[in-house]
């Protein structure tokens, strides 16, 4: 689906992603896990030995090959993650802080450690499949959190079935995961938090229950399409014969200089807006050179910028890429060494590239 001379916006990445728990309730075929194992299946595991699948059903599809040598651990809501997050923010020049998992909801502290991060500055997000919503966005909401894109895979029992696990493929289970979810979107819409309902899509067999949710889901919902990184092309394709089915017309490009994100603004007839967020070849000029995935087959995500994460010793790691986890270094030799130096200079010098670009 060819997109016409619309216009670009640039803006520079200043967002940190925190895995704060791995627990999920859910077992989705195409999970990355944010690069980690799913700690559940691979605690009598050797350390880099692990498993991408186990009795739990969840999936770490990268988990295998990526050179993960730590479990995760739960974030702790204290003050010495609000002095990591402090750290981060001036080392990197941050201002937004995206909580991640497994499922955020699930974490027993998540409005605490939400209301440590707003107190460190940043403006926060999450990401939820909605398992808990309905029991603390309230008080997420009190704490700072401004916006949650739901993981909709799903809109009926039948198609969150299908993208399970085979031992969970159950419509009674199914079922109560999507009242989860819909009371969790009725709580942000009641409270006034920006939500986002983010599916992605494997292969155009999927149309069926994107066409759905655009036609069930209040337009409060903001709509974004996501490319299964799994499934290369076939998943990009799908989403352009998706847009062109409901005659889609894009509208604005959306770039974050410095990482691999951007997102096309499609305008539906009637005027209700759907985005297409796709992944950008983005490298890190020095460290990306010479790795095994540097090529436009196996590098699914590219530089998507910087990850938190704390494992089960209680160190706190930051992570460039869920593919070379093996990049994963503690929170300060990170700021110390010359990786940070090259995350802001590419930001900075893509930055000024793409607005003169836009500009010219």
């Amino acid at each position: 689906m060819a997109t016409p001379d619309i216009p670009t916006h640039v803006q520079r990445d200043r967002t940190l992603r925190v895995k704060i728990i791995d627990a999920c309730g859910l077992t989705c075929t195409f999970c990355h896990n944010e690069g980690t194992p799913v700690a559940v299946d691979n605690r009598s595991q050797v350390l880099g030995n692990f498993v991408t699948s186990g009795k739990s059903g969840r999936a770490s599809i990268y988990a295998a090959t990526n050179g993960a040598d730590f479990l995760p651990a739960p974030m702790v809501a204290n003050a010495e993650f609000g002095s990591v997050l402090g750290l981060l923010r001036d080392g990197l020049g941050l201002d937004e802080l995206h909580l991640t998992g497994g499922e955020p909801t699930l974490h027993p502290a998540v409005d605490k450690l939400t209301r440590i991060a707003a107190v460190q500055g940043f403006e926060i997000g999450m990401t939820s499949n909605g398992e808990r919503g309905a029991a603390v966005l309230e008080a997420c909401a009190e704490a700072g959190l401004t916006r949650v894109n739901f993981s909709i895979f799903g809109t009926t029992p039948d198609e969150l079935a299908q993208v399970q696990h085979d031992r969970y493929r159950k419509v009674a289970l199914a079922t109560r995961k999507i009242e989860a979810l819909q009371a969790s979107i009725a709580v942000c819409v009641k409270l006034g938090i920006k939500a986002s309902a983010n599916i992605v899509v494997l292969d155009h067999s999927h149309a069926e229950r994107v066409h759905r949710l655009l036609d069930e889901y209040a337009p409060e919902l903001s709509v974004r399409l996501l490319n299964s990184l799994d499934h290369g092309e076939e998943s990009v394709d799908a989403i352009h014969r998706i847009l062109a089915e409901r005659g889609a017309v894009a509208e604005a490009r959306y770039v974050t200089a410095g990482v691999s994100g951007a997102r096309t603004s499609y305008r539906l007839p009637g005027g209700r807006r759907v985005l297409f967020k796709q992944i950008r070849p983005v490298r890190l000029p020095d460290t990306c050179t010479g790795c095994r995935f540097n090529n436009g087959r196996d590098c699914h995500e590219g530089f998507y910028g910087v990850r938190l994460y704390r494992d089960r010793a209680g160190r706190y790691l930051v992570g460039v890429c869920i593919q070379r986890m093996d990049l994963c270094m503690p929170v300060e030799k990170f700021l110390d060494s010359p990786l940070r130096g090259e995350i802001l200079r590419l930001r900075e010098q893509e930055y000024n590239h793409l607005v003169a670009r836009v500009a010219g």
